[in-house]
């Protein structure tokens, strides 16, 4: 067979991955229809039926399991050749998606891509805030910001520094129970992660192992979170240098050991050289570094 319609095949990968149709037309930005359609032409073509349907959504027949394999390595196949496509493109004009954390998108980037704007109109910039990782090698993103390094081997990456955590406390708070100490921290209430354990992790690192529910007020959402701690809800943790200047809340220093956030830019190599991106890479090295120690 040698007409296979890579639509289909991708159309099957999204079934089988998200376990529905409704969750692969999410993951693939298409309708419903659309998908159901597709994968019935694929079984036509192959003669086989590729799902079953169960109570909870579709699981993969004996033949679709046995196709998983192959269709990975045809994914893998149409990504390389859009990013060495794309890796050959010699005009600086063209659009650049950037995906950073929460945090990063709303108080480091809007300042530095203005600046790009203006030095390069031709650019267009699409950011992506997010606390998950997205996958460079699919083109979900063409630069990542990153609080972490990176391990994939196609992956061009530079440090750039390190942002220090502080703790904080609104002044009405502070008001109403005084300030902490390292001896009194543990009678004060602190505004946690939900899902994150992050900061469970860093109390059980200081020696102190505190349950899920230590943490009266839960939120995993960082701008949410802020707004937790500086309503009053309680000392929180958060990167130092945004809210130092911020007359609500006080930088509360125990003498606790805070881990320090590090910062990291990421691209796949290929796309690393295409003129917009390595561009972009550079402004926005340049943008972040009078942040990060």
């Amino acid at each position: 067979m040698d007409n296979l319609d890579w639509s289909l095949v991708r159309a099957f990968l999204a079934v089988a991955d998200e376990g529905s149709l409704s969750g692969a037309a999410r993951a693939l930005g298409a309708s419903q229809p659309t998908l159901g359609r597709q994968i019935k032409a694929l079984e036509d073509q192959l003669r086989a039926e590729l799902f079953q349907r169960q109570p909870r959504g579709l699981v993969l027949t004996e033949t679709g399991a046995a196709l998983m394999a192959p269709a990975r390595a045809m994914q893998g196949a149409m990504q390389q050749i859009a990013l060495t496509a794309a890796g050959q493109q010699t005009a600086l004009d063209g659009t650049v998606r950037i995906t950073a954390s929460i945090v990063a998108s709303a108080y480091f980037l809007p300042a530095i891509i203005a600046d790009m704007r203006i030095k390069e109109p031709q650019i267009q910039i699409e950011l992506v805030p997010t606390d998950d990782s997205r996958n460079l090698t699919y083109r979900e993103a063409d630069i990542a910001v990153r609080m972490y390094r990176p391990t994939q081997l196609d992956l061009v990456t530079q440090h750039l520094g390190e942002l220090d955590l502080a703790l904080f406390a609104s002044k009405a708070y502070l008001a109403r129970r005084g300030a902490p100490t390292l001896q009194t921290m543990m009678e004060h209430d602190f505004v946690g992660y939900d899902a994150d354990t992050r900061i469970i992790d860093g109390f059980k690192a200081a020696g102190f192992d505190v349950p899920r529910d230590f943490f009266a007020v839960r939120c995993d959402d960082p701008l949410t979170y802020f707004h937790l701690v500086r309503a009053g809800c309680g000392i929180g943790f958060h990167q130092a240098g945004l809210l130092d200047g911020d007359d609500e809340v006080v930088r509360l220093d125990l003498g606790l050991p805070l881990p320090k956030l590090p910062v990291w830019l990421t691209a796949h190599e290929t796309m690393r050289q295409t003129p917009r991106i390595r561009r972009v890479w550079d402004m926005l090295r340049d943008g972040l570094a009078p942040l990060v120690a």
